[in-house]
């Protein structure tokens, strides 16, 4: 072929979808994997084929996805993920956060941003005071060793990855975007951004981000993994790759510090108990479900509280037993708005990292606590500023780019895994020779001394990142493995993406591909916490929006996902999602995996 040959990509552009497309349930028995990157997908499908589980395959997607989607996620950030192990019946979850570090004081921090006396400030997004450890490489590690198949080695698990980053990838269309709209950070953040450009011998300086359809080598990121294959978690957190990291941050002005990433190689990841709530409303009585959150540091409970909300208001008679008929309609979207806005009053208060501050996450989720914050409801209007309860008698409100995705294997085995560098790249910074970017979770903290997720030393920040499982309260059975991602729209599309199904009867594709809502104390880009805005997506019918607003909400509909001035997202404010259900065929009792994937993001679902 000519080398003339011209890109089957016209000059790049910001129209998200030209023509609406359909895409079906896809099903399987052996396993699927559901994420937005292809090429990471074939990652996960190739440990699969192999005789890996769902969660050696996790962590091959996970590695895939930091190749191929950097702009969202990599090994330079966090991790959670929920795990179903299908021959005990039991949901598991790991907290594969970083911590800051042991001289991050509330002091040492304002002082070396310079804030004055009397203001509380923030940590900016773009910050080497952002930077907390890098929770990832443990938690993979982590992962393979509590929930794998105990059949392939974590060298097999990331190999598939590493010969992406060796051999090169042709870049897909929203990665290609992000990449390009994130060029110039990049390049600010350190001298080292040429690790995470493409080289180009007509660019001015020899690199640029590449365009869809590029191929684009990561030698660097390929050779970290290699390290950690080999090695292990020490290979990530003592030895070349923690010098690296060090050096980068300390010469940026950083405090962290080895003894930060030897003190994380020690702790690893964390078990925990997931957190979880019955939902018998709406209809579903005995074929209800239990939905399972993790548990503070991450906001999962926003999700539990405004469904237990919901479910509290159809018991008082405040709203319907609704029908798939109302699903999105201005009544059923008024009341799911209405719980999240409490919910989020509560969460911007008390989420933070209960190994430092006590959080009352029982008594958040509480029947007798959601029925008293149920009284802030009204059918008939908006509500005003909601303040944070006290369940015994806020973190800044950013937008984030994260990578949720979701496996499952022919033993009926699954993972709800996500992983993410929080804004982006994070904060662009990238340590020499390790072609990754460190992550800026730690502009989560909060610099206010009497809030509970002010920072301090070898402390976790609020988490926006959270995966999602679902149980059948019938058996305890599966039900799905499923996320929406995206900063402060997470919960929100938890429940919307559930409720899509257990009320409005629609499938995994079905749910995904149905307009949503973002309310704006969600993100912080289009508003805040006091922000009223009620962000539609286009494709909403008219007489909804025409609902809500006559309801009191201030709505504002958006469809691509650029726009002039910073003070829209536009369609990336409503996230991208996965979804993996479970069924068994009522003849021959074989059971079925059936997927959808966002039709918001590259990637899509795919069977074993």
């Amino acid at each position: 072929m000519p080398l003339t040959t011209p890109s089957v990509y016209p000059p790049p552009s910001h129209e998200f979808m030209k023509w609406p497309s359909r895409r079906s349930v896809v099903h399987s028995t052996k396993g699927i994997v559901a994420c937005t990157q292809p090429l990471a997908a074939k990652c996960g499908i190739d440990i699969l084929n192999a005789g890996g589980n769902a969660a050696d395959a996790a962590v091959a997607v996970a590695a895939g996805l930091n190749i191929t989607e950097p702009c969202s996620t990599g090994i330079g950030g966090d991790m959670f993920c929920l795990y179903y192990d299908a021959k005990t019946g039991s949901v598991s979850a790991l907290n594969g956060s970083g911590r800051a570090g042991a001289k991050c004081t509330l002091e040492t921090i304002r002082k070396s941003l310079g804030i004055p006396d009397g203001v509380v400030g923030e940590i900016p997004m773009s910050s080497v005071h952002a930077a907390t450890v890098p929770g990832a490489a443990a938690g993979w590690a982590d992962t393979v060793e509590r929930f794998g198949s105990g059949k392939l080695s974590l060298e097999q698990i990331l190999a598939p990855a590493i010969e992406l980053g060796e051999k090169g990838f042709p870049v897909s269309e929203d990665a290609a975007h992000f990449w390009q709209r994130s060029e110039q950070a990049i390049r600010r953040a350190s001298p080292n951004f040429a690790e995470m450009l493409k080289a180009d011998p007509s660019a001015p300086d020899g690199v640029r981000a590449p365009r869809a359809g590029d191929i684009m080598k990561m030698p660097n990121l390929a050779r970290t993994f290699r390290t950690l294959a080999t090695e292990g978690k020490k290979g990530f957190y003592t030895g070349r790759i923690a010098e690296e990291l060090i050096r980068v941050v300390r010469d940026l002005g950083g405090h962290l510090e080895l003894a930060d990433l030897q003190h994380h190689l020690e702790t690893g990841s964390e078990p925990v108990d997931p957190i979880s709530l019955k939902f018998r409303g709406q209809g579903t009585g005995d074929k209800g479900v239990e939905l399972w959150e993790h548990p503070p540091n991450g906001q999962g409970i926003v999700a539990l509280m405004a469904l237990g909300i919901v479910q509290e208001l159809e018991a008082q008679g405040k709203i319907p037993t609704f029908t798939p008929a109302d699903h999105n309609t201005a009544p059923y979207l008024h009341a799911i708005i209405e719980a999240l806005r409490i919910a989020f009053a509560d969460a911007s208060w008390f989420v933070t990292d209960p190994s430092t501050t006590k959080v009352p996450t029982a008594e958040l989720i509480s029947a007798e606590y959601l029925k008293q914050r149920a009284r802030f409801f009204d059918p008939n209007k908006d509500s005003e500023i909601l303040p944070h309860g006290d369940p015994f008698a806020s973190p800044a409100l950013r937008s984030s780019d994260t990578v949720y995705f979701a496996v499952s294997d022919a033993a009926g085995n699954a993972i709800s895994f996500i992983n993410s560098n929080y804004g982006g790249f994070g904060t662009c910074i990238v340590p020499r020779g390790c072609g990754f970017t460190l992550q800026n979770r730690g502009a989560n903290f909060n610099l206010n001394p009497r809030h509970p997720n002010v920072l301090a030393p070898r402390k976790r920040p609020y988490h926006t990142i959270i995966p999602g499982l679902v149980t059948n309260l019938s058996d305890g059975s599966l039900h799905s493995v499923f996320g929406v991602m995206g900063g402060f729209m997470q919960p929100q599309g938890h429940v919307q993406v559930l409720l899509a199904q257990l009320v409005g009867g629609l499938n995994p594709q079905q749910a995904l591909d149905a307009p949503r809502v973002c309310i704006g104390a969600g993100m912080a880009d289009v508003g805040d916490v006091y922000d009223r805005t009620v962000y539609v997506e286009e494709g909403m019918p008219e007489e909804t929006v025409r609902g809500l607003i006559k309801l009191g909400h201030k709505v504002k509909v958006v469809g691509d996902r650029e726009a002039d001035g910073p003070a829209s997202r536009q369609r990336a404010m409503f996230g991208r999602g996965q979804i993996i259900r479970w069924t068994v065929d009522q003849v021959d009792g074989t059971g079925v995996w059936s997927a959808g994937s966002d039709m918001r993001g590259d990637g899509a679902a795919y069977p074993a």
